[in-house]
């Protein structure tokens, strides 16, 4: 069982990511970025930094197999075939539904894009129920149904926040470019829960860790064969000296964004982990209204009624879920107990 600690620093890490990773994505593109398969590289480019705290790992494991005496050969990687091949699979997908959100985040202002990934929750809870069996609740419906909705009303009078530079066209398929990436990722999540339970291993922190490493190794080399194919490598280091805030700082941004995006990917799959894939996408969804309005602190972004109305549907959708898993867990303990009470002898006065 995970310890609440490691929740709350898979949160945390989680948040970082969750929130500065949109901004500073766009950061780069509001000051002549051009490049999204570059883009959608720098998302998961940060996974080398893992190898630090699973180097961590394999000293501890060496340590306690020195101290018990034994002389068993230990493996710097834990990670098994089974595991290996499901971690290469979400790798590769993970990459082009890097791609669609770059590609989404690129036209869209950030706190557009935030409150259409908020739809994500409702495609996570309809996968998480096929493919590892998550149970339904009408507070869970009703939550799907809102963030739903809530997307939707987003969608009209799409014209009204559209940056100046951009055409309706550009405008229209980042909009969709970002729906695809939200459902992409909604099922992306309960795959690597069902990796998880299909392993055949014990599940470990570090495993996880590898599982991590693996998954953002093959989505950036989905990431370079599009950055060869787009001629990115060619391009920028032009697009660098040409960057607005100068050359210097594009390394800066270049830099901090494959580790703030990290930050991102090892929070989502360490609460799959800790807890389950909703709770993970749960976790990302709270976070997108921080999001939207760091957004519009930043980057000045319009908030029309549209947005307002759309957030207020997906807090009433965050709510809704909430309310109804704490009202789930307390029935369960309630049966729970109920259950070793009838199991309990029954005392001499009974009988």
């Amino acid at each position: 069982m995970a310890t609440k600690a490691l929740v709350i620093i898979n949160c945390i890490i989680l948040a970082i990511g969750n929130c500065g990773g949109p901004l500073i994505m766009r950061l780069y593109f509001n000051n002549g970025g051009k490049r999204i398969w570059f883009s959608s590289f720098l998302e998961t480019a940060g996974f080398p930094v893992i190898l630090i705290p699973l180097f961590f790992s394999y000293l501890n494991r060496l340590r306690r197999n020195n101290n018990n005496g034994t002389s068993e050969n230990i493996s710097f990687f834990l990670i098994k075939p089974r595991l290996l091949f499901a971690a290469v699979l979400v790798g590769v997908l993970s990459g082009f539904d890097n791609y669609l959100y770059a590609y989404g985040i690129a036209y869209l202002p950030v706190s557009t894009a935030a409150l259409i990934i908020a739809s994500q929750l409702a495609f996570i809870a309809i996968f998480s129920y096929f493919m590892v069996n998550h149970k339904f609740t009408p507070y869970t419906i009703n939550a799907v149904v809102l963030l739903t909705v809530g997307a939707a009303v987003l969608g009209m009078h799409t014209e009204t926040d559209k940056p100046v530079h951009e055409t309706h066209k550009q405008y229209v398929i980042g909009f969709l470019m970002t729906v695809a990436a939200a459902v992409m990722y909604a099922f992306i999540l309960p795959l690597v829960e069902l990796a998880y339970q299909k392993a055949k291993q014990p599940m470990s922190y570090t495993l996880v860790l590898e599982v991590q490493l693996v998954l953002c190794l093959f989505a950036s080399l989905v990431s370079l064969i599009g950055m060869f194919i787009a001629g990115d490598f060619k391009a920028l280091p032009i697009e660098a000296r040409e960057f607005k805030l100068g050359e210097a700082l594009f390394y800066v941004v270049v830099v901090f964004s494959a580790i703030i995006w990290q930050g991102f990917f090892l929070g989502a799959i360490g609460l799959i982990f800790c807890a389950s894939s909703l709770v993970s996408g749960i976790m990302i969804s709270v976070l997108l209204p921080i999001t939207e309005v760091l957004a519009v602190i930043f980057y000045h972004e319009k908030f029309q009624a549209e947005k307002g109305l759309s957030l207020a549907l997906s807090l009433w959708g965050f709510v809704s879920y909430f309310y109804g898993e704490i009202k789930s867990d307390k029935e369960k303990k309630r049966i729970q107990q109920e259950t070793e009470l009838a199991s309990l002898p029954r005392t001499i006065s009974e009988c």
